[in-house]
């Protein structure tokens, strides 16, 4: 099974902004990639990476992948627990979940920053935005 672990953020919100994902299959890192963003919110950052990790799942024909972030306001939207207010990230998540539904099994979990491959992620969004700012 594929977990992908995925973070977004901002300096400032708005502000300059960048996601990064780790890909990994049987608790091994398949794949590490960052990206800068220019100028956007720190939940439209955590959107962009959310569908960076669904494209990757995609691209690599997985079946089964659980997805990963500690943007609890993202993952309950992905759930149906919370609407989704902001026109900012709408086309987005309308993006992600007709990506997601491309997987025979998905699931999205929410952990602390702490947790698993977070601060991984974490360190790689950092590392995109210092090379940028």
């Amino acid at each position: 099974m594929y977990r992908i672990f995925s973070d977004g953020g901002s300096r400032g919100n708005p502000g300059p902004s960048a996601y990064a994902i780790v890909v990994t299959k049987d608790g091994r890192t398949m794949h590490e990639h960052s990206e800068f963003l220019g100028v956007n919110t720190n939940n439209y950052a955590e959107y962009r990476g959310l569908i960076a990790g669904i494209t990757k799942a995609i691209e690599l024909g997985a079946d089964e992948v659980e997805f990963v972030m500690d943007s609890q306001l993202v993952i309950r939207q992905m759930r149906g627990e919370y609407k989704v207010k902001s026109l900012n990230v709408m086309d987005l998540y309308k993006d992600a979940k007709a990506l997601s539904s491309q997987i025979p099994k998905v699931t999205f979990t929410n952990v602390r920053r702490s947790e698993e491959l977070i601060p991984r992620a974490d360190a790689l969004l950092n590392k995109e935005l210092d090379m940028h700012t």
